[in-house]
């Protein structure tokens, strides 16, 4: 993996699993060759922490807001707070939202309420969206493309990435119609995921991202273990071979693609990350 330029576009170093070692975690990170990683919140808590992590270690970028396991949480007051930690320098999206429709830890009203406020919030503060979906994708997509279609956003630039694409090429097609980016995570090297390595295939790279979703989703040959940002470089070599690509260039231009979202510079991101 020598010589490879990554991005971690979806990490959650600010969750409990992630404290008790973390000097541990960036360091390993910087060895692999990770240039930047963007921290999401999951709530008012997370989000808050996300911004204090961001602001204190180069490389790290944040992300505010409320998960749907959380949408319940969703008030005007919480709205406020998300809007004001939006405005810090070091937050790049509104995230982590969306519609979770597997577990279902929220009412699914609620988590509509709470998914089109963000993506409102999102459009209004002219930051891009980190969207989940599990169990929801029929959903997820039909509330991208009516809010795509009332909003106008981002002044061409990509408006938000489906974090941990699971779906399949036709929701992958929607949501590349809208100018969403797909973010590519462990499962890519699971070898059960015949299905989502055949999909990946059949779509371009400049619509794809890496991530690890840390500390959940390890991918081979860490699976079942805590996952964390050092390890991205096993999933782009994953979706370098399912797209065949060369896993430093397959690196580099998802890498670019990152930048391309949140709005950092490709050749100017913190490349040491402690």
């Amino acid at each position: 993996m020598s010589g490879m330029r990554l991005v971690d576009s979806h990490c959650h170093l600010n969750l409990p699993e992630m404290k008790a070692d973390l000097p541990g975690v960036m360091a390993r990170a910087a060895d692999a060759g990770i240039e930047a990683m963007v921290v999401p919140g999951i709530d008012l808590a997370s989000s808050r922490k996300a911004v204090e992590m961001a602001e204190r270690w180069p490389g790290v970028y944040a992300a505010v807001g409320v998960h749907p396991h959380h949408a319940a949480s969703w008030s005007p007051a919480v709205q406020a707070e998300i809007r004001a930690l939006g405005q810090s320098p070091r937050v790049v999206a509104i995230g982590e939202t969306g519609l979770d429709f597997y577990r279902d830890l929220a009412p699914r009203v609620a988590q509509v309420e709470s998914f089109r406020s963000q993506l409102d919030l999102a459009a209004e503060c002219a930051l891009p969206v980190i969207v989940h979906s599990r169990s929801a994708s029929p959903e997820v997509l039909a509330e991208l493309e009516t809010w795509a279609a009332r909003s106008h956003h981002r002044n061409g630039r990509p408006p938000g990435v489906l974090h941990a694409f699971s779906g399949d090429l036709q929701g992958a097609g929607r949501a590349i119609a809208l100018g969403f980016l797909l973010g590519v995570a462990g499962p890519v090297t699971y070898p059960k995921a015949d299905d989502l390595r055949t999909t990946l295939s059949s779509i371009p790279c400049e619509h794809l991202m890496v991530e690890t979703d840390a500390p959940y989703m390890a991918p081979v040959p860490h699976r079942g273990c805590r996952n964390e940002p050092a390890y991205v470089a096993l999933v782009a070599c994953g979706l370098a071979t399912a797209l065949g690509l060369d896993a430093v260039e397959l690196a580099s231009r998802t890498s670019g693609n990152a930048a391309r979202l949140f709005g950092w510079k490709h050749d100017d991101t913190n490349r040491n990350l402690l």
